[in-house]
């Protein structure tokens, strides 16, 4: 259950790679930390053309019928097994509001409390990771602004996540991706993907401050030089 993603591409690459026009890309770039309430580049169908569409959406969910934007930052995560039946989530999932957020992979922490290490997840092919969310959109009454946000679906771990944690992101692998832009059903999509499928290594500590930024933080290192979650010289 992902709370802090690694997004390290170029918009121009993401236009290639998903097929997709440009929407709402202003101040889009690589991000290497991003946390709930960021705005991060999504990949959905257009509701007017169809098309692929590449847009800067804001993470955690807002419900169309929510009086201000607040619980979004906790609606980062949606349980699959009870999305279609979820207050927040059922009408995106119903509408098919679908979305993929494609990352270089995910961060996540394995150890006790106050000696946590930091662990970088991605794709052993070092493809990019694609993961399943779903928009929403929702107009703030006082500006008559939009805002477009998202959230994550999640599912049970495989046997390499459930080491360290309880959930994990659906990870939509290429071959798939097509199928749940556009609607597909989707029960065959909402569970874990193989271990194998998946490259799980150390990074360094700075990760866990939300300010830092930057490639380094996606860089492994050996676990002689972390000790109990803290890097040592």
């Amino acid at each position: 259950m992902p709370g802090r993603l690694a997004q390290g591409f170029e918009p121009e690459e993401l236009l290639r790679l998903f097929n997709a026009r440009a929407g709402d890309l202003e101040g889009a770039g690589p991000r290497w930390n991003s946390a709930p309430t960021h705005r991060l580049m999504a990949v959905r169908k257009d509701p007017q053309s169809g098309e692929n569409a590449l847009d800067l959406l804001r993470w955690g969910l807002v419900p169309h019928f929510a009086k201000d934007m607040k619980g979004g930052a906790s609606l980062i995560n949606a349980r699959s097994e009870t999305v279609s039946s979820t207050a927040p989530f059922r009408d995106a999932w119903a509408k098919k509001r679908r979305c993929l957020i494609p990352l270089k992979g995910y961060y996540e922490w394995r150890g006790e409390k106050g000696a946590k290490q930091p662990l970088a997840i991605a794709l052993a092919s070092k493809e990019p990771m694609a993961l399943a969310g779903l928009w929403e959109n929702w107009k703030d009454k006082e500006s008559g602004l939009w805002l477009r946000t998202f959230t994550l679906l999640t599912c049970e771990p495989n046997s390499a996540i459930a080491e360290f944690h309880h959930r994990m992101p659906v990870i939509v692998l290429a071959e798939h991706q097509t199928g749940w832009l556009a609607g597909e059903d989707a029960a065959g999509l909402l569970k874990p993907i193989a271990s194998k499928l998946l490259d799980i290594r150390p990074v360094g500590t700075a990760v866990n401050k939300v300010g830092n930024e930057g490639e380094e933080l996606w860089n492994r290192i050996s676990q002689s030089t972390s000790i109990f979650g803290r890097e040592t010289i």
